[in-house]
């Protein structure tokens, strides 16, 4: 199993501590240190888990809108988006559970515009106040269909470290990684307000695979 780069400094935290602490319950707790040890195990199985990196064929993408993440769709509504786009937009919101693939895809290819990171508070990711609260980052790409389509990473009360990698004037390719958040948050996509949506609240998503909209020709 392949495992992403931000894998690194938590696998070390997590293999150091599972030793240390299984040593300390076979040393004080002799025949009972299984009853720690096994918990334990399966935590440092799934930390692993959490950081795997699906094997999938990401195709090319126009007018199509690709889910940015795996999880579940949990808003679709008209909102104002006042970062960037100045208006009113679709807010698609994606919810991912610390069991989900934690990679962040750019949803619709074109060129990254703008990009900024947002120190800020760590509401529950499905509260609607967090896309504008909590910590985040918002990217935005004008796509080849010459729309301007805005993203959000959010952290939320678990996840406390998002992270991305594009810059202004990069290349953005509709279902290719661009950040990563850690332990459980949430993906909000802005789109412009006559975009067909195709997925509906409840969807369960693949990131880079599952399209959930599609622009309208410019």
């Amino acid at each position: 199993m392949k495992l992403h780069k931000e894998s690194k400094g938590t696998i070390i935290v997590a293999s150091i501590a599972f030793a240390l602490i299984s040593f300390l319950a076979i040393r004080f707790l002799e025949e009972w240190s299984l009853l720690i040890i096994i918990p334990l195990l399966v935590i440092y199985g799934l930390v692993f888990w959490f950081f795997r990196v699906p094997n999938r064929t990401i195709l090319d993408h126009k007018e199509n809108v690709i889910a940015p993440v795996d999880g579940k769709v949990v808003m679709i509504k008209e909102v104002e988006e006042n970062e960037f786009l100045n208006g009113k937009a679709i807010q698609v919101s994606i919810f991912m559970s610390p069991l989900n693939v934690h990679i962040c895809r750019y949803p619709v290819s074109g060129k990254v515009v703008y990009k900024k990171y947002h120190p800020g508070k760590y509401l529950v990711a499905w509260h609607e106040k967090s896309s504008t609260e909590n910590e985040r980052t918002t990217v935005a790409v004008e796509t080849f269909t010459h729309h301007k389509v805005v993203f959000r990473q959010i952290a939320g009360y678990v996840a406390r470290r998002i992270v991305f990698y594009c810059n202004e004037n990069d290349t953005a390719k509709a279902g290719h990684e661009y950040g990563f958040i850690k332990f459980g948050s949430r993906m909000d996509v802005f789109l412009p307000l006559d975009t067909e949506i195709l997925c509906k609240i409840g969807d369960k998503t693949q990131g880079g695979l599952d399209v959930i909209a599609k622009l309208k020709n410019a």
